[in-house]
């Protein structure tokens, strides 16, 4: 009992040494009128397996043009992160299309890896999810990595664009160097590990932040313990760009964040007046799995985190080690809630969850 409290006190004062006063806060009343707005308690199962068993599904983004759904995600391979896409009519059954970022042997700064993530998307909750352009040209955030392996640092985030609707399969250019990088200047020092994640750019059509562009991205950092820095964290912070080429830090402190554990991969839908950042959070409940949650922002800078259930949470074998990263989505009166879903044999493909019984996906893991 008495390392428990110790423990409970360790962690109280890692987040008080950064924890401020949430301003502009949202009330109770309107996070439970989002939660039930959101929530989706029925699983669908299994849209996405691999059909290698080395290969490990992650991270979908979901975008559509006209009658047509695409996801974009990542596959894992041992060698390091691919981009690829896939197709479907219903949000349901998916066709894969083929690779969007590809190993390469060039000896650039991101040869091994390449996370990609769709940028500049409609977010309005139930809207037209399209891809939207800047300065004529699609965008995707991605991070990237010349280390072979899994996640094997350094891994900074870069930006890639294509001229050419993001639903062809094609090959993204990339500019030449990371726009954000734990070598910069003006890194924080929760994300002074080498190891920065998954990133969603959207634009900020109301300037709330004083820019165009806001990124939001998790990082691997220092904790701080009575102002000693202890062992690492993942956090969710800011970037903004007026250009989509030049980002810079926004704020000194991430903005989603918990005491322990993982606090990652975070996407925007804007339900009404305000908008609401789904992630995923890990080891930090009973110090143990990964589960889905929210949290909700009327400026885009200060966020009320949701303190009930979690969205989606493990229950069913095939996502009986992890549930995890969401995309999150609302069509015609249903919400769509995707996500990476972990089996105790470490295989790893996209599951979907729904706010009405669709019935059962009679997709599985290859045994």
């Amino acid at each position: 009992m008495r390392a428990i409290w110790i423990y409970i006190f360790v962690a109280l004062s890692s987040f008080s040494a950064f924890a401020q006063e949430i301003k502009n806060p949202v009330s109770q009343t309107e996070m439970e009128k989002i939660y039930q707005e959101v929530k989706t308690p029925y699983k669908y199962g299994l849209v996405m397996v691999p059909t290698d068993k080395d290969h490990k599904m992650d991270c979908p983004t979901i975008f559509r043009k006209g009658k047509d759904w695409y996801m974009t995600y990542l596959i894992f391979s041992g060698r390091g992160y691919e981009t690829w896409m896939a197709k479907s009519k219903d949000l349901l059954h998916w066709e894969n299309l083929g690779k969007l970022m590809s190993f390469e042997d060039s000896g650039k700064w991101d040869d091994n890896q390449k996370a990609g993530y769709n940028a500049l998307l409609d977010i309005k909750w139930g809207g037209s999810y399209q891809a939207k352009t800047f300065d004529g040209k699609y965008w995707m955030s991605y991070f990237g990595g010349k280390e072979k392996g899994y996640e094997v640092e350094p891994l900074s985030i870069g930006m890639a664009f294509t001229t050419k609707h993001p639903s062809i399969v094609q090959e993204w250019n990339r500019l030449a160097k990371p726009v954000l990088s734990s070598l910069d200047q003006d890194v924080r020092w929760w994300e002074n590990r080498n190891k920065l994640f998954k990133s969603t750019v959207i634009e900020d059509k109301s300037r709330l932040t004083g820019h165009r562009f806001v990124m939001y991205y998790n990082a691997v950092g220092d904790s701080l313990t009575n102002n000693k820095k202890t062992r690492w964290y993942e956090r969710i912070g800011m970037a903004v760009s007026d250009d989509m080429i030049n980002w810079k830090r926004f704020q000194k402190n991430p903005v989603v964040h918990h005491p322990v554990g993982i606090t990652g991969d975070a996407v925007i839908q804007q339900i009404g007046k305000n908008y609401v950042m789904f992630y995923f959070g890990a080891f930090w409940q009973d110090r143990k799995g990964s589960f889905n949650r929210f949290a909700v922002s009327k400026d885009l800078v200060n966020w009320t985190d949701w303190n009930g259930d979690n969205l989606i949470e493990s229950s069913e074998k095939y996502d009986e080690l992890y549930a995890h990263k969401s995309f999150v989505l609302k069509h015609k009166g249903v919400v769509y809630h995707f996500y990476c879903a972990v089996n105790k044999q470490d295989q790893r493909g996209i599951a979907v969850a729904t706010s009405k019984d669709l019935g059962k996906s009679k997709v599985n893991f290859v045994q």
